[in-house]
């Protein structure tokens, strides 16, 4: 046997050598901790309201329905649009524009006066402490996935006031997600 091939014979393992133990180490059960935590990314799903875009956590969105009719409820808080039927159960359903300070009120979207919803707008079934409600958005962007490292805290000016319910901003490349708590966005 040349010496080169010594060489090799040294280096690769041999088919009846245990090289069980490698392989766990390979994979990293060791039992050393790796020093860089892998980031596990979070769900949201994304959605426009007055042409920018926001974020909540998947886990609580419920459902996506295209808007249904809604009844309007007399005197109600502002952002409360009305009622809506989903397959039989009622749901109060929100603007969440006005909480934000995206418009000055409610559109009227109850009643015989109401125009049609604009064909992207979609009701958000969100789950909450005080049971599903919906939200009224513009329009669903999709799915994203941000990585803790890719969240931000929301910056002074937009945690006062009625604005409590930004909870931080999200980058995914050139966009920007403005992370939102539902509860605090249904909050009266």
């Amino acid at each position: 046997m040349s010496r080169f091939a010594a060489l090799l014979d040294d280096f690769f393992y041999r088919p009846d050598e245990d090289v069980a133990g490698l392989h766990d180490f390979a994979a990293g059960s060791d039992g050393t901790q790796s020093s860089v935590p892998e980031e596990v990314p979070e769900e949201y799903l994304a959605f426009r309201l007055e042409g920018e875009c926001y974020a909540v956590p998947i886990r609580v969105v419920r459902e996506i329905s295209k808007v249904p009719p809604l009844t309007e409820i007399p005197r109600a808080e502002p952002h409360l649009l009305g009622v809506m039927n989903l397959r039989g159960e009622l749901l109060p359903a929100y603007d969440i524009k006005v909480r934000l300070r995206l418009a000055e009120r409610a559109p009227v979207v109850a009643g015989p006066e109401a125009p049609s919803p604009p064909r992207d707008a979609r009701i958000l079934v969100l789950r909450t402490e005080s049971g599903p409600a919906g939200v009224w958005v513009d329009g669903v962007t999709g799915v994203v996935k941000l990585k803790p490292s890719m969240l931000e805290a929301a910056p002074p000016g937009l945690r006062s006031g009625d604005r409590d319910c930004v909870v931080g901003i999200g980058r995914r490349g050139s966009t920007l997600y403005i992370l939102l708590d539902a509860e605090q966005a249904l909050a009266s």
